[in-house]
C-alpha cells in the first residue's frame, strides 16, 4: 500500500483539460478577494479590526471575502 504521493506521479497528468474549470474559479476568488480589500481601505475610518479582518480576506481564499461582506460591513461605527 503507498501512503506517500511525488510529483513523479502527476507526470501522465493532463493539465490542460482541468484548466477551463479550475481557472474561473480562481478568477472569481481573486476579483473577490480584491473588491473586498477595496472596500476594507475606503471604508478603513469606520471599519473596526481592519488588521484582522486583511488578514482574513487574504489568508482565508474565497471564505473571507464572503465573511467579510456578510459580517465585516455590519461592524462599523457611525
Amino acid at each position: 500500500m503507498k501512503l506517500h504521493y511525488g510529483f513523479d506521479d502527476f507526470k501522465g497528468f493532463d493539465w490542460m483539460a482541468i484548466l477551463p474549470i479550475v481557472l474561473p474559479i480562481l478568477i472569481v476568488g481573486l476579483i473577490l478577494i480584491l473588491i473586498a480589500l477595496i472596500d476594507l481601505y475606503r471604508h478603513r475610518k469606520v471599519r473596526e479590526n481592519i488588521l484582522l479582518w486583511t488578514i482574513v480576506i487574504l489568508f482565508i481564499n474565497t471564505v473571507g471575502p464572503i465573511l467579510y461582506f456578510t459580517i465585516g460591513r455590519k461592524g462599523g461605527r457611525a
